[in-house]
């Protein structure tokens, strides 16, 4: 659901980018003010298995198209929608900067499509809804699935919106939304079955790590896993995904680019050169050593495969490096105030 420049205005991409970045402050805050113990290397080791799991696009039967994890709602069931969304904008900006996938100027949209609604509204208000209760298989599933197929229809109707209030392009509002929501219900269906399996795992060997925010429900039984073993088994799927599963991603255009080419005939639509979008294009240019997902010289499966452990083990690095600062930070703001 990546959008490209050429669906924004850039009155509307520059809202969008305000409407994130406030969104970015307070989750920056409400994480200073959390300043939990052992959180970065969870964000870390989740933000690689997000990005990792992104350049896989399953096929969606019948229909032609692809989808792919989105990531907010799994994100968040661990370490809750703050970091989960601090995290998810590592991901787009690595995402957008370093490997070309999304526009510049559309980040901003970008953000608030694919992490804001899958960390807020799914894994800050659904999450602990559905699974007040207590955690077990079913709870999980459930909240996975329903957050998933939510969210993602939120972002796909904030595409169309996105888009009618550009006024850029021919793109026709009511039968554009007529074929984004459809398709990617069927996606938000896909990325709830991977989060539920994701979580289910989680649960099964280290339940402690899942947020279970009321405690009328039944305890949470200790888990048969440490802490550090999960987390480095998830560590190494992202790199096992990254680096090998990736290489299996459908080929089909995801649900945004075939709800495009079914109106116009072709996958992307050719944006302006000039002013603001040249600029922003030309930026991308510098920033995108590794566009497509390829590594330079080394194009095909293993560029692929490069791209992607280089992709997990950036953002990891980025989210560490982030992570520690900001926790920093917010102890050294608590200290001043008990002061």
């Amino acid at each position: 659901m990546h959008m490209a420049d050429a669906l924004l205005s850039p009155g509307i991409a520059g809202t969008m980018y305000a409407l994130s970045g406030a969104a970015a402050w307070y989750a920056a805050r409400k994480v200073k003010q959390e300043n939990q113990e052992g959180i970065v290397p969870e964000m870390g080791v989740l933000g690689a298995f997000v990005f990792a799991a992104q350049m896989i696009n399953f096929a969606i039967p019948g229909t032609g198209s692809s989808g792919h994890l989105c990531g907010g709602m799994l994100l968040s069931a661990v370490v809750g929608p703050y970091a989960g969304f601090l995290t998810m904008i590592g991901i787009l900006t690595l995402q957008c900067l370093v490997f070309g996938d999304g526009g510049l100027l559309a980040l901003g949209a970008n953000v608030w499509n694919m992490a804001f609604y899958g960390c807020f509204i799914g894994g800050g208000i659904l999450w602990p809804l559905l699974t007040r209760q207590g955690l077990t298989q079913k709870t999980i599933t459930a909240a996975s699935v329903s957050g998933s197929v939510l969210t993602l229809q939120l972002g796909a109707f904030s595409v169309a919106g996105e888009t009618f209030l550009s006024g850029i392009t021919e793109l026709p509002f009511t039968a554009f939304l007529l074929l984004m929501q459809p398709i990617h219900l069927a996606i938000g269906l896909g990325e709830g079955l991977i989060t539920a399996a994701v979580l289910g795992f989680v649960y099964e060997n280290r339940p402690e790590l899942l947020r279970q925010p009321v405690l009328s429900g039944p305890a949470v039984r200790k888990g048969t896993w440490s802490r550090k073993k999960l987390l480095g088994a998830l560590g190494g799927l992202s790199l096992a995904v990254g680096g090998g599963l990736s290489l299996l991603a459908s080929e089909n255009p995801d649900g945004l680019e075939w709800s495009i080419a079914r109106l116009t005939g072709r996958t992307e639509l050719e944006g302006s050169e000039q002013g603001i979008y040249g600029a922003a294009a030309r930026i991308q240019e510098l920033t995108a050593w590794f566009s497509e997902y390829q590594i330079p010289g080394l194009e095909g499966p293993l560029g692929t495969a490069l791209s992607g452990i280089m992709g997990s083990l950036l953002i990891f690095g980025i989210i560490w490096f982030l992570g520690r600062n900001l926790r920093k930070t917010g102890h050294h703001e608590v200290s001043q105030e008990r002061h």
